[in-house]
């Protein structure tokens, strides 16, 4: 079945007000979409360091934000987030992009890691004249988004990480060791199925929207991958085993949200927890009905949530959400009364 299908599979509708109150229901909101013809998308290539590597940018002619960066995972590329940007355009620029080693990127030997990807983020707001973003990041991305960050922290607006841990699971370590093998001897379609079964929460653990129509696009994806696409792969697997996946280095105070799906069991919400009490300060919650791929699973209400943590409006009460909670390293300062005058 083609992406496309798979994806408008059971497809959400809003089910929140507006994006940003005034807009026009026309630009997005509840009663559709921005429509595809009234959207500019422009795809660069560029190189950092002898790599190259494309992005893709998509633009309403508004700006009521600063640009929308996203980072998706080791599995999506930057046309893994089109269903998304009819919904995120009225705000602003949105980008995506394939770094090195990933999507139509050139390949990246596994002895560059996430400090070199976080440089090649920031080569590409350089290059595009982009002083800050508000930046989305999942999954992989958020390991590299979060190093930039802690590198870069004047171009950063907001910081938004979705299905994030400080640490990759032990049993997932081992797994990507024995994909490693299995990828030399061909055994992709043994791959697509368990990563599938990782990516996917287990029968029983709770409801998951679109869950057989996400695990078949999943599978697809990977075992239908190419010779030079596998190749990658394994290239990230190694890249994922000799690398930092996270460095408790300081991260800037600004906004920060924190995001899993209720059920995800790859990079559970106690994950997320942790994550978010790394941070100076953030806000915590779960989507509901969803797992480790909730932006997919949940388009038009994940792009709503995106939307308005980028323009600071509230979260509280949203309908595909919990409750938001207040994690961080600041807020636990207060909680224990340091800095506290006498």
């Amino acid at each position: 079945m083609p992406t496309d299908a798979v994806l408008t599979e059971e497809q959400d509708s809003p089910t929140v007000p507006p994006l940003i109150p005034e807009q026009p229901a026309e630009e997005g909101g509840p009663d559709g979409p921005v429509e595809e013809r009234d959207l500019t998308v422009e795809e660069r290539d560029l190189t950092f360091d002898g790599f190259r590597y494309t992005c893709r940018i998509v633009d309403h002619g508004t700006a009521l934000t600063e640009p929308v960066l996203v980072l998706g995972g080791s599995s999506q590329d930057r046309n893994s987030w089109v269903r998304h940007e009819k919904w995120l355009a009225p705000l602003g620029q949105v980008i995506t992009v394939d770094l090195p080693g990933y999507g139509t990127a050139d390949f990246l030997p596994a002895h560059y890691g996430v400090d070199f990807l976080a440089a090649t983020v920031r080569h590409l707001l350089t290059e595009l004249d982009v002083p800050r973003v508000n930046l989305v990041a999942a999954c992989y991305g958020g390991a590299v988004g979060l190093r930039f960050a802690q590198h870069y922290p004047g171009m950063l607006a907001r910081l938004l990480l979705v299905g994030m841990t400080t640490r990759i699971p032990a049993d997932y370590a081992a797994a990507m060791e024995r994909w490693s093998v299995m990828i030399d001897r061909g055994e992709t379609e043994t791959i697509a199925r368990e990563l599938a079964d990782r990516f996917m929460s287990p029968p029983g653990t709770g409801r998951v929207r679109k869950h057989a129509a996400v695990s078949r696009l999943v599978y697809q994806q990977i075992a239908g991958q190419d010779p030079e696409q596998l190749r990658k792969s394994a290239e990230h697997n190694t890249r994922l085993m000799r690398h930092e996946w996270y460095r408790p280095e300081p991260v800037p105070a600004v906004p920060s949200l924190v995001v899993t799906g209720e059920h995800d069991t790859l990079c559970t919400p106690a994950m997320g927890r942790e994550v978010a009490a790394q941070l100076p300060e953030a806000r915590f919650l779960t989507i509901d009905e969803t797992d480790h791929l909730a932006p997919v699973e949940r388009i038009a209400d994940f792009a709503d949530l995106m939307a308005r943590f980028c323009t600071d409006l509230p979260l509280d009460e949203l309908p595909y959400a919990s409750g938001t909670e207040t994690l961080g390293t600041a807020v636990g300062a207060a909680g224990r009364g340091e800095g506290a005058t006498s």
